[in-house]
């Protein structure tokens, strides 16, 4: 393991650009421009230089070699709900390939991988490609009818949209955000937290939504003090990543604490303690300590304050 013993400069210089994180970093054209034109699915589905993302319950296709598998359309695919990815270079298509996202409930889903496993070994592209069409699913899947007036709605605007069939009022994908935060005292300590989800060895750092009207630093500050009762200051912004379970975006802040008592809202917090560095390491090779996996935000928020990449056995935390 990385021992935190260098200036704080150069303990944090691996860890840029934060655009690395796991489905966070730059992905094809998304080519919003295009998603108003008249028939534009029907077309590209007809095409068979189009690039088809099939999903089936958060699964995707994964090639031994553990590339993302896409394919050309299939005749069934103009029945299936369907959502225009973008655009990009694809290996034997003359110059860009159109991207189509579609949720395919004859795949055999059980062959295939969920996104938890695969986001982390992905190439950059395929990833954002598969969070994308994950949030855009379940954001589908679960608007079916209009919220003014409890109508149906149809997908319209290349899925980016979908319409109330009796009122005509549109309505667009959501995305909620949500802070997390590493909280660091005067003495260098990191404040980790084991909600009450998580299993026997688990701990994490603090997050959740923002409220409506509340700024993101506010937030960050609202949480730690409902959660484990700590004042901060000096909330700085460290990084973002999509979060599509079912349709959150992390942003990583690092706060600093003003008062170190516990005091834990028992319907969210098991546990919280305070690590020095060393006591992380040793709780971490003892084994009755796990972190947060790499596929998380959150490891990289602890890995920033600890110094270096944290070698610890990947974990999920939440069963």
């Amino acid at each position: 393991m990385a021992r935190g013993d260098r200036t704080d400069e150069d303990r944090r210089s691996h860890l840029r650009p934060w655009a690395a994180l796991p489905l966070a970093g730059p992905g094809v054209d998304r080519a919003a421009e295009r998603r108003s034109e008249v028939g534009l699915l029907d077309h590209l589905l007809h095409d068979p230089a189009t690039r088809v993302l099939a999903v089936r319950e958060g699964r995707f296709r994964v090639s031994d070699a553990g590339a993302l598998v896409l394919r050309p359309p299939e005749p069934d695919d103009a029945t299936r709900l369907s959502v225009f990815l973008g655009e990009g270079e694809f290996p034997g298509s003359d110059g860009k390939a159109a991207y189509v996202g579609v949720v395919d409930p004859t795949a055999p889903a059980d062959d295939w991988a969920g996104v938890r496993s695969v986001a982390t070994t992905l190439a950059t592209a395929d990833a954002s490609l598969v969070a994308t069409l994950t949030a855009l699913a379940n954001w589908h899947a679960a608007h079916g009818f209009c919220p003014r007036c409890g109508a149906a709605t149809e997908p319209a605007h290349a899925g980016w949209l979908r319409r109330c069939v009796a009122d005509d009022s549109p309505h667009f994908p959501r995305t909620d955000p949500a802070v997390i935060m590493t909280v660091v005292d005067d003495d260098d300590r990191l404040l980790l937290a084991r909600g009450r989800g998580f299993t026997t060895a688990g701990m994490s750092v603090l997050a959740g939504f923002v409220e409506p009207g509340e700024s993101l630093a506010a937030a960050v500050a609202r949480e730690v003090h409902e959660e484990v009762g700590v004042s901060v200051d000096q909330v700085q912004y460290l990084g973002d990543q999509p979060w599509p379970f079912p349709s959150s975006l992390m942003v990583g802040f690092r706060a600093h604490a003003t008062s170190t008592a516990l005091s834990l809202q028992d319907d969210e917090i098991e546990s919280a303690r305070w690590f020095t560095r060393a006591e992380l390491v040793a709780d971490l090779e003892a084994g009755v300590l796990a972190i947060s996996g790499r596929l998380s935000i959150a490891r990289r928020l602890i890995e920033e304050w600890f110094g270096g990449p944290i070698a610890a056995p990947e974990a999920t935390l939440r069963r």
